[in-house]
């Protein structure tokens, strides 16, 4: 029977494991994401989360197991197709600062397309779109040394999205950033995710960013795109998964991720634990009268 390309998921993991210098990192790691639905992975540090983005983009190989892109077993890819595939359906935002310090806004923005042979007026018509889309498009011709750490944020954002890939992976996009430019952060997530359709992949060990994200959605209006609070039955598809040790320890609603009593769970959710995640701004990250008003983007 032949299967609907819009019923094989995004991207799917098959029974991943990883070792590095005989230390295992990943262990039978196996999920899907379905197009459309945004997964929240989570866990201590050294778990294993940012390993898994690079073996979703195929910078990291399994040793044994199958990561397959929309259907498709990217270690079965040459480095051409690896290289179309990192610049046309998938888009990363890396912890890490990873701007060309040379090059200004536009050049940035412009620097994968130009990878991919795209003519300039077509790199002109995209670069303008999404540097509108992030709010910087009247800082083109600006450096990063110029930019606000949000601003820069925001541009790492814009290298990502720019083509608007169907898959997004997104490596704490919000770290170290103040919660006035983290929610601006958030909000520019949402609006890509619902307004595109993008499917993506959120790692985060600030969990108050996890119910603002899955209870939230972006709506267009006359006056423009709008962040909103979701009915009860209407929020995002969202889902989320715990790794210890390199293992899934939970997968489920992030409503099953609140109420849990899984030890390893437990230790996230709870500040005054000790635990590396116990800096965050508040001791109850669920606290929904904590979620900002709806604002017009």
């Amino acid at each position: 029977m032949e299967i609907k390309t819009n019923q094989i998921p995004a991207l799917e993991f098959r029974n991943v494991c990883l070792s590095f210098d005989e230390k295992q990192v990943l262990s039978d790691i196996s999920f899907r994401l379905e197009r459309g639905e945004m997964i929240f992975i989570t866990g201590e540090s050294g778990s294993g989360k940012s390993v898994m983005l690079r073996l979703a983009i195929a910078l990291e190989h399994p040793d044994s197991g199958q990561v397959l892109i929309e259907g498709q077993d990217v270690g079965q890819f040459n480095e051409v197709k690896l290289l179309k595939l990192r610049g046309g359906r998938m888009g990363m935002v890396f912890q890490e600062d990873s701007l060309f310090t040379g090059l200004s806004v536009f050049e940035n923005v412009a620097f994968r397309l130009e990878e991919h042979g795209i003519g300039a007026t077509e790199i002109e018509k995209q670069v303008a779109e999404v540097l509108k889309f992030v709010g910087l498009d009247e800082k083109a011709e600006k450096l990063p040394a110029e930019l606000s750490g949000g601003m820069r944020r925001r541009l790492e954002i814009a290298r990502a999205l720019v083509g608007w890939p169907s898959i997004m992976l997104f490596d704490e996009p919000a770290s170290g950033l103040d919660p006035l430019t983290s929610h601006k952060v958030l909000d520019l997530i949402i609006r890509a995710r619902d307004v595109y359709g993008i499917s993506s992949i959120y790692v985060t060990k600030k969990l108050d960013e996890i119910p603002y994200l899955a209870t939230h959605y972006a709506r267009q209006t006359e006056r423009g795109t709008t962040i909103e609070a979701a009915a009860d039955g209407c929020t995002p598809r969202t889902r989320a998964m715990v790794l210890e040790k390199g293992r899934i320890v939970f997968a489920g609603s992030v409503s099953e991720f609140e109420a849990s009593t899984l030890p390893a769970v437990v230790r996230l959710t709870h500040a005054e634990n000790g635990t590396v995640i116990s800096h965050f701004e508040t001791t109850d990250p669920w606290d929904k009268s904590r979620r900002p008003r709806e604002r017009i983007l």
